[in-house]
Formats: structure tokens, sequence, C-alpha cells
């Protein structure tokens, strides 16, 4: 699996990176001493987990989370305990506090191979327009079919569900729920949207190199620059 350390303070990065040396399934392909950086080399890779600092100069590491619309395992690495809350909002599989011991790193590293595998075991368990889910918003209850559902939108720790004239809000973190959905009838648009691609009724260009989806249901969706390219490969023939 791949990695990559994104920590400002080059002792932690070597630390860490000497503790990995016994666990040779995990392969540090980069490192990163900042957010900005930190987001690059992880669109470069495209890791499997990052070994993440929280509070680095410029951005945080939840900032740069925030701004990511692919999210990989993220395992956080500080030497403060007051942010674990926030980490686990972050749907963190762990958080390790420095200086990191060998023993809670090997806990880590069994949590990544268990998440691992548990997503190769699911691969072919993608929902898909045929398949129905329970909606429940407070006391109102719906049983959906993913076919009729448009859109999902992203408001703070909660999704909305678009269908019909319904807009009942979950639970659910919208990367947690990109995971469980079949990419060939439901595309990440950006981080805050996915849509169903039975439901676009037009695409225009905008702004930087982005584009601008229409849903039937009227909705105006913006697809960001990172994600136009594949977007525009799987909407031809």
């Amino acid at each position: 699996m791949k990695a990559i350390i994104i920590d400002d303070e080059r002792l932690a990065r070597k630390e860490l990176l000497s503790l990995l040396e016994n666990h040779p399934n995990i392969d540090v392909v980069d490192e990163a001493v900042n957010a900005d950086e930190a987001a690059e080399k992880i669109e470069q890779h495209d890791p499997d987990v990052i070994f993440l600092d929280v509070q680095m100069p410029g951005k945080t590491g939840f900032e740069l989370l925030e701004t990511m619309e692919r999210v990989p395992q993220v395992i956080f690495t500080t030497a403060y305990d007051e942010f674990a809350l926030k980490a686990f909002e972050f749907n963190a599989l762990d958080y390790l506090l420095k200086p990191i011991q060998a023993e809670r790193l090997s806990e880590s590293v069994q949590k990544i191979q268990a998440k691992s595998s548990k997503k190769s075991g699911n691969r072919d368990h993608k929902l898909g327009g045929d398949d129905q889910v329970f909606v429940k918003d407070g006391d109102k209850c719906w049983f959906v079919r993913l076919s009729d559902v448009r859109l999902f939108e992203s408001d703070g720790n909660y999704i909305k569900v678009y269908f019909e004239n319904f807009k009942p809000m979950i639970h659910k973190s919208l990367n947690a729920l990109d995971e469980r959905l079949d990419d060939r009838t439901f595309f990440r648009a950006s981080r805050k949207h996915i849509i169903n691609l039975g439901w676009v009724e037009s695409i225009d260009t905008w702004f930087n190199g982005g584009l601008l989806v229409q849903l039937k249901g009227g909705e105006k969706i913006e697809v960001s620059r990172r994600q136009s390219a594949r977007f525009r490969e799987m909407m031809s023939l």
C-alpha cells in the first residue's frame, strides 16, 4: 500500500519512516512538509493512506482535508491530544500521539490492512441505480430507489439527498458514501457534490477549465477542474 508522510518536522518524518521499515506492506512513496505540497503529491501518487500532522505552517491538516475531493485513509500524527475528537469527524482511521510508539503504529497498520481487505471484498457490491436505500430524517422515512436520487450534497457532517421534491438530511460523510456508490452511475463532481449521471441534462464550459452541469431537476452543479477531464471521458462515446 502506498503512503505519504506529511509533517513539517524533518526528525518526525525520519522517525516515522524508520518505524514503517518494520512494515514492508506500507510503501512510503513521498513526503511533504506542508498542506500545499501535500495536495500536489497526493494528486501525483494517489496514495492508499497518508500519515498527517495537524499543526503545520500555513494550512492545518484539517484544512488540507477540507480542500480534497477524494481523501485517502488518514492516520493523524500529532503531539496534541485535543484534536482527537475533530480528527474522527474527518473519518480518521487512527490518531497517533508523538513520540509514536512502535506498538501503536502496528495497531494502525493492522487497521489499514483490515480496511483495505474490506474494501476489496466489497468492490463487487457497490450500490447502483437498481438498489433501494432507507432514508430517515427526523420522523420522516423513505425507501428510495437510487436511480431516483439525482444529487447528494455535503452540508457539514450531513448529506442532503435530492429525489422527487424531497431533500432529507442524513448523518454521513460524502467520502464514506462515495466509497459505497457505483461510479458507473454516480460521479464525484466536487468535494461537496455527487451527481447521478442519468440525471444530467446539459453540460457547459465553466471558469478555470471546469464544467457546469445542469440536472433534470433544475440543479446546477460545478464540476471541479480536476474532475472535468474524467467527467468528459465518462460522458462521451
